[in-house]
């Protein structure tokens, strides 16, 4: 049987009540679609633990920590100290996610920009990429993100990208990644389409967000990381790719960003 090409779903939530006593069955159901690889997102700091298992037991999971904006009113500021910490486990491979939402919570802005340069303070000396969500935020977040990068470099992949061009563009200018969700591959999606088709293949990941955001032909339902593929598949149509082709760049992308995740892969 010929196996199809590999994937990484970069960005998942494998901890939410929506896969309770799954995980098992969908990491298989992920390995039959190509989907080698995820990394499960920690959005509450006190949640780490029961994350961190979740990589624990499945060797093709890793994880990553921060304080989600939209909860950081709500929850202790994370310290550098703490999210430093956390980072020298062997398969915690980032730092997040943090970020900035006006959509929901704009009340809380000062403290979501605030939480947000801590993590890209611990993402620069922890070398592992920062991992940002970003909605109705373009401007404070294009501002932030280059100022600090201006202050020492760090890595990021702005996940589930649906923003403008213009933060794609500033995001890139900076060297950092693009991520594709279902969001992507949804029909009328083009504009966002072509937004990451004027991006180099070679700054392009992939993810679910699952539970959220199924791609087509399972919009609508519980999203899982074997579904990256149809959004990998959309992509490659957008960049008039190969999928064998662009499945292969953006596991080069993702081994590039997330190289702790790489190392641990070269020495399993």
């Amino acid at each position: 049987m010929t196996l199809p090409p590999r994937i990484t779903d970069s960005h998942c939530h494998l901890d939410f009540p929506d896969f309770e006593g799954e995980i098992g069955d969908i990491v298989t159901r992920a390995r039959a679609a190509g989907v080698a690889r995820m990394v499960t997102i920690c959005t509450r700091l006190k949640n780490e633990p029961r994350v961190r298992a979740i990589a624990e037991a499945h060797e093709t999971v890793f994880y990553a920590a921060g304080t989600h904006p939209m909860s950081a009113a709500e929850e202790p500021l994370a310290t550098l100290d703490q999210l430093l910490a956390i980072a020298r486990h062997p398969k915690c491979v980032g730092i997040g996610e943090t970020g900035l939402d006006y959509h929901y919570t704009a009340e809380s802005a000062a403290r979501q920009q605030e939480s947000l340069r801590i993590h890209i303070a611990a993402a620069r000396e922890t070398g592992l990429p920062l991992i940002i969500h970003a909605r109705d935020a373009d401007e404070d977040m294009a501002r932030i993100l280059t100022e600090e990068y201006r202050s020492g470099a760090y890595s990021c992949v702005m996940h589930c990208f649906s923003s403008s061009a213009a933060l794609a563009r500033a995001a890139l200018d900076l060297g950092f990644y693009l991520s594709a969700s279902g969001i992507a591959a949804f029909p009328k999606s083009g504009d966002l389409r072509a937004i990451f088709a004027s991006a180099s293949p070679d700054r392009i990941l992939v993810e679910t967000d699952a539970p959220y955001l199924a791609p087509p032909p399972h919009r609508g339902k519980r999203n899982e990381p074997a579904y990256a593929a149809h959004t990998a598949r959309a992509l490659a149509d957008a960049f008039g790719l190969d999928y064998a082709a662009f499945a292969a760049r953006t596991e080069a992308n993702f081994d590039r960003l997330f190289s702790k995740a790489a190392c641990w892969r070269a020495a399993a």
